[in-house]
């Protein structure tokens, strides 16, 4: 496994493994690398012949007193990691490889819609951030697939929308969250808990689940059941941002004809952004 930094090497690198007729899948990661990452690589290297890993912590979708700079780097760490899941390329950029001209000067890339509401609302201009980084790193790497995980449902659909409206040659592949033996979605943020925190963190799964076995059994009343739900994370110590059911093909506010339901949550433990979902079928 060779590791980049530069677009110049990337560019070079790639070519070589065109020439060779290498089918290519990038996974865009920002670090501090976990055993859920690592499952996106080994499906890339499912689907692809060279798995091109990006690593970045990307500073246009951190808002103002967010953790841009208390981020965990731990690039020695992910690296091995990767190596031992079959990656083949790791690309870790500068900021100034991405942003030669500063943020303020940077073209952005916006995705309407399923951007709006739920983190977009809580976390303004995150999603353009992401849209924009994703966009640049499907530019330069070209892959013929690319795969993200559903821990970020939104983050999906937005990328899944970037890449059908501008048209990208690339196959969007989405992963399935992996867990904690608690039911904790596994997140480079978990390492923020304190020892107490983390032991009420999974009520945030525990919830979802709740909720997700009402519906199936017919409960409807869709605004009720995301107040029992706040309320439930609220009185376990949390501090909800939000809890919505929507309708997993728009993400808007579920309705009765909804059948394809997902089940957003994002809670504050401590200090701690803590951010899940849960797909069902009615």
């Amino acid at each position: 496994m060779r590791t980049v930094n530069s677009l110049k090497e990337l560019r070079t690198m790639l070519r070589s493994y065109r020439q060779q007729d290498k089918t290519i899948g990038l996974v865009p990661t920002m670090g501090n690398l976990h055993e859920g990452h690592i499952s996106l690589v080994r499906k890339a290297a499912e689907a692809a012949d060279i798995v091109v890993t990006s690593i970045f912590v990307n500073p246009m979708q951190f808002g103002a007193g967010e953790d841009l700079d208390s981020y965990p780097r731990t690039l020695a760490e992910d690296q091995n990691k990767l190596a031992e899941a079959g990656n083949t390329l790791v690309f870790a950029p500068s900021v100034q490889e991405i942003y030669p001209e500063g943020l303020v000067n940077q073209t952005k890339v916006v995705v309407p819609d399923v951007s709006e509401g739920h983190c977009g609302a809580s976390r303004p201009g995150h999603f353009e951030g992401v849209a924009t980084v994703v966009t640049m790193l499907l530019n330069m790497v070209q892959p013929d697939i690319a795969v993200f995980g559903e821990k970020d449902f939104q983050q999906l659909a937005v990328i899944r929308k970037l890449a059908r409206d501008l048209m990208l040659p690339v196959e969007i592949i989405s992963a399935p969250t992996i867990r904690e033996d608690d039911g904790l979605a596994k997140s480079s943020r978990n390492g923020y808990l304190s020892e107490e925190e983390r032991a009420i963190a999974p009520v945030v799964y525990r919830t979802l689940c709740d909720i997700a076995d009402q519906l199936s059994g017919g409960q409807s009343d869709f605004r009720a059941l995301e107040e029992q739900a706040r309320s439930a994370l609220a009185d376990a110590g949390l501090r909800p941002d939000y809890f919505n059911i929507v309708s997993s093909a728009t993400l808007r506010p579920a309705t009765a004809d909804d059948k394809e339901l997902t089940l957003l949550v994002a809670a504050f433990l401590g200090t701690t952004r803590l951010i899940d979902n849960l797909s069902i079928t009615r």
